[in-house]
């Protein structure tokens, strides 16, 4: 028998990671809101893996409430993600996973392009998401997981505040407001750059997100957490003092 794995959440995207877990022979402990996770880990201190898929809304509150004997075991997959939003909580090296399908309630599982994984787990996600016929892939550095982060930001952040003003798809968006796009795609890509520390290839990540934008043309580019990715842009821009004028503009 395998090695057991925590997840802590099961909604839409947990329930697909937990199909793949099984699927793949890992015997699965789910964590609900309110459960007991002292409790858990006093009994189960040494999982392969526990895979915190709650809403990015929920992350910081539920890092700080992990058991410190999960700390070096831990895997992300929430959007928005970067390095300093785990380092904050003394976690070094998590296992990430950058996903790049979509569950919604209702439907199959829609994917764009492979998702990429980095981590001390990393083999054994791509084996769970394989075993569902999810296509991933393991990323060796950590460099390169970096910019596979970067790139999904990106994806999100620029097609959902463009969309706030377009609406319509992301091929629309390229095709018929690749101007605007590309303003904002700027402001975005600056608001990386300041939360990392380190300067982007601008073109090879324009390249990435098009090629995610080849992945599925018809995907809407304004979620109904728009607005609010929008103003926690504009917040990170007003802390880092970062021209973003794209952003407020679309904001006014």
């Amino acid at each position: 028998m395998k090695d057991p794995v925590v997840l802590i959440g099961v909604g839409e995207m947990g329930g697909v990671f937990a199909r793949g877990l099984l699927r793949a022979g890992h015997p699965l402990y789910p964590l609900n809101r309110g459960d007991d996770a002292d409790a858990l880990a006093a009994e189960l201190p040494q999982p392969a893996l526990v895979l915190l898929a709650v809403a990015e809304k929920d992350l910081h509150s539920s890092l700080e409430a992990l058991p410190a004997a999960w700390k070096d075991r831990l895997g992300l997959l929430q959007n928005e993600l970067l390095p300093r939003d785990w380092q904050r909580h003394g976690i070094e090296q998590p296992t990430v996973i950058s996903v790049w399908f979509e569950k919604k309630p209702g439907q199959d599982v829609k994917v764009l392009v492979p998702s990429p994984v980095h981590g001390p787990q990393a083999d054994l996600l791509v084996e769970a998401l394989g075993s569902i016929e999810i296509p991933a892939l393991c990323i060796d550095r950590e460099e390169d997981m970096l910019f596979e982060l970067v790139r999904k930001n990106l994806y999100i952040l620029t097609t959902n505040i463009a969309g706030l003003e377009t609406g319509g798809t992301v091929q629309q968006l390229w095709g018929e407001n690749s101007s605007l796009m590309n303003r904002v795609f700027d402001d975005v890509l600056r608001i990386q750059e300041y939360l990392t520390g380190r300067n982007f290839d601008r073109d090879r990540l324009l390249a990435a997100v098009l090629e995610a934008f080849d992945g599925d043309p018809e995907h809407q580019c304004m979620g109904r957490s728009a607005p609010a990715r929008l103003q926690r842009a504009l917040q990170v821009a007003e802390e880092g003092g970062l021209d973003v004028p794209e952003l407020q503009r679309i904001a006014r």
